[in-house]
């Protein structure tokens, strides 16, 4: 197929560079895994065995990660009505 004056499988290498950036930037944000802790950060509970060695660096037990799992999470969104009105005027 015809690019231009990219090269074949340019667009691709684009696509996953810039995958690759951003699973990088996430690593970065996260910081250090550390340690997992025998007991839960919040209810004091033993964490299992398994599941310390399944989840390196996990701080909580199941129940208290299913329940944080299930909280609601605030997103802002984007107003796509305002931005198609305003392109109309």
């Amino acid at each position: 197929m015809a690019g231009g004056w990219a090269r074949d499988g340019a667009v691709n290498e684009q696509i996953e560079a810039s995958i690759e950036d951003e699973l990088n930037r996430m690593r970065l944000a996260r910081g250090p895994i550390g340690e997992s802790l025998v007991h839960c950060a919040e209810c004091d509970e033993p964490i299992p065995e398994a599941r310390r060695r399944a989840i390196p660096g996990v701080k909580l037990c199941v129940e208290c990660q299913s329940e944080r799992d299930s909280r609601p999470v605030a997103r802002g969104g984007i107003n796509r009505r305002g931005s198609k009105d305003s392109q109309l005027k």
